[in-house]
């Protein structure tokens, strides 16, 4: 007897969590000007992506083409599947001193799993996470950018 019961309450309860479903399908449909998602390729221009969206590592320059990054490399150990590469090369400053300073800062977006623990661990904030979403390409070489810009040079004050 008591299985019986129980037989009948699962059932209404599976019947009750239908409804509910039903009814937050039911909003929506009979509330078409409340929509959630959004018309992608039509509403392309004015399409504006969240502020926490992660769509590719880009390196912020100033109108000087400087930029933040002291080569540290942290980015690149962070990494767990290796779609950063930095190339450095030393050069003597006017006291006699090696400096090392970065001379590609290469970003494989093919391998990037926009996982953001490359940004976490720049102690500079040289690098940061872009919002661009549309990255299909016919060919795969096209993913790979160099984030330093040509002729570009460390801002003044950065400690390296």
């Amino acid at each position: 007897m008591k299985a019986l019961f129980n037989y009948i309450k699962e059932v209404l309860g599976g019947f009750y969590t239908l409804l509910q479903g039903l009814g937050v399908t039911g909003k929506y449909l009979f509330t078409p000007w409340n929509y959630v998602t959004q018309s992608y390729p039509e509403n392309r221009e004015k399409l504006q992506m969240f502020e926490r969206f992660r769509g590719e590592v880009i390196m912020p320059h100033n109108e000087n083409n400087e930029h933040k990054c002291t080569g540290c490399g942290l980015c690149e150990l962070a990494c767990p599947n290796g779609s950063i590469e930095i190339i450095s090369k030393s050069i003597l400053t006017e006291d006699g001193k090696k400096k090392r300073i970065i001379d590609k800062h290469i970003y494989h977006l093919g391998m990037c799993t926009l996982c953001n623990l490359c940004v976490r661990a720049c102690p500079s904030d040289a690098i940061i996470m872009g919002q661009k979403y549309e990255h299909a390409v016919y060919n795969r070489s096209n993913l790979t950018k160099v984030l330093n810009k040509p002729g570009s040079k460390i801002m003044e004050g950065i400690k390296e």
